[in-house]
């Protein structure tokens, strides 16, 4: 009697280590599927949901001049369409971003970037019909 309630335990511990296995074996099947659907766009559809933003010449809070200009990616073409009608909600953003930016904040590489992200926040919460994926200056002459 003894040994039949031991090879009953057994065969349970057996059996629920499988079932971990195999659900661990699910989860980490399908987190990897996931991150496989999710790649990069490629440079096709990076354009096809691009919007550039013609130079905008204005001054800096320190009093300098800036002409720059911007490629804002949505994430669709959707948000380029939205983008487009929405353009110039987005030149007012950079414009008056700009007005309280000094010219030693635009320089160097970090300073861009922190620019680029506050100008794609600002954005995002205008939008409706997709999100922005990211900004980037494609000219830029401080004086």
């Amino acid at each position: 009697m003894m040994k039949n309630k031991l090879v009953m335990i057994m065969v349970i511990m057996l059996v629920s280590i499988t079932l971990v296995g195999v659900i661990a074996l699910v989860v980490i099947t399908k987190f990897s599927g996931d991150a496989a659907a999710e790649k990069e766009p490629s440079a096709k559809e990076i354009v096809e949901a691009s919007v550039e933003v013609p130079e905008i010449t204005t001054n800096l809070a320190s009093g300098d001049f800036i002409k720059i200009s911007f490629t804002i990616q949505g994430d669709n073409k959707k948000a380029k369409k939205e983008l487009e009608q929405r353009s110039f909600q987005v030149k007012n953003i950079i414009i008056t971003e700009l007005s309280e930016t000094k010219s030693e904040q635009l320089k160097g590489k970090a300073g861009k970037e922190q620019f680029q992200e506050k100008i794609e926040a600002n954005v995002n919460k205008l939008m409706q019909e997709g999100k922005v994926e990211k900004v980037y200056i494609t000219s830029s002459i401080l004086q």
